[in-house]
C-alpha cells in the first residue's frame, strides 16, 4: 500500500509528489488536458522550444512538472466549469503558492482574473488578479489576426521579440489593471498591452504566474521565441 501524507487538508498518495521523468537538463512541462479544444499545436510548439511535454490532467503531472501550461478556448464560464471538473483551479493555486511556473493562454489568461461578463452574465474567475473580462468596444469582434504589443521594460517572456506581432483570437479582454498588492520579496507584475477598440491586457508576468491573451503557439517565429524564453526560465529553477 502506498504511503499517504496530509497535504492542504487532503489525504494524498506520496507518489503524487514525484516529478515526471525527463532527460537530464530537459524541463518537464504539463499541458493541462481538460477538454479545451485542440491543444496539440501547443504541445508541438513547446517540444520545439526544448521541453519534455506531457498532455495530462493527472495531479502528479499537473503539480510536479517544472512548468504547467493552461490553454483556454471558448467561453469564460465554460472554461471555469471544465477546470473545476478536473480540480485544476485548486492545483493551479497550489503551484502558484509554491512558486511553481504556470503559463496560461487566451481564455486561460482571462479566467485568472476575478470575473468575466459575457452576454450580460457575470461568472467568477480564479481571482489571482483583480479585474473583469468584458467585451472589447470595437466595431468588429472577434479581434482576429496579428497585432503589436506594448511591452514593459524588463520582460523575460518578450526578450528579443518586443517589437514583433502576435496572433489574437478573442472578443473579450481585461481593459483595466488595478493591482495594488505590494510584496517586498517579489517584483511587481509586468503588464503588456495591445489595442483593439480599446487598450486591453495582452500578457502578464507575475512571478511564477504568466499569461498571454494571444496564442504564442500560433504566432510564428515570435511566438516560438516567447515559448523558448519561458521554457529556458524553467531550466534555471528545475
Amino acid at each position: 500500500m502506498s504511503e499517504h501524507v496530509l497535504n492542504d487538508g487532503a489525504v494524498e498518495d506520496a507518489a503524487l509528489r514525484r516529478k515526471p521523468v525527463s532527460e537530464a537538463g530537459v524541463p518537464t512541462v504539463t499541458v493541462l488536458d481538460y477538454g479545451s479544444g485542440n491543444v496539440r499545436s501547443a504541445v508541438r510548439a513547446l517540444e520545439r522550444a526544448g521541453a519534455h511535454v506531457i498532455l495530462s490532467s493527472k495531479p502528479e503531472d499537473v503539480l510536479n512538472a517544472d512548468g504547467l501550461v493552461v490553454p483556454g478556448v471558448g467561453a469564460f464560464e465554460t472554461v471555469m466549469k471544465e477546470l473545476n471538473a478536473v480540480d485544476a483551479v485548486r492545483m493551479i493555486g497550489r503551484r502558484v503558492a509554491g512558486g511553481r511556473a504556470v503559463l496560461a493562454i487566451c481564455v486561460g489568461l482571462q479566467v485568472l482574473f476575478e470575473a468575466g461578463v459575457e452576454h450580460g452574465v457575470a461568472s467568477t474567475g480564479m481571482g489571482e488578479w483583480p479585474g473583469t473580462v468584458e467585451l472589447l468596444p470595437a466595431p468588429v469582434v472577434p479581434h482576429m489576426g496579428w497585432n503589436t504589443v506594448d511591452v514593459p521594460e524588463g520582460s523575460v517572456l518578450f526578450n528579443g521579440v518586443e517589437s514583433e506581432r502576435f496572433y489574437f483570437v478573442h472578443s473579450y479582454g481585461v481593459q483595466k489593471w488595478d493591482f495594488d498588492v505590494v510584496q517586498p520579496l517579489m517584483a511587481p507584475p509586468l503588464v503588456t498591452w495591445s489595442e483593439h477598440g480599446a487598450r486591453f491586457i495582452a500578457a502578464v508576468e507575475n512571478g511564477p504566474l504568466c499569461a498571454t491573451q494571444f496564442h504564442p503557439e500560433k504566432s510564428g517565429d515570435a511566438g516560438a521565441r516567447l515559448l523558448k524564453n519561458w521554457v529556458d526560465s524553467l531550466r534555471k529553477v528545475a
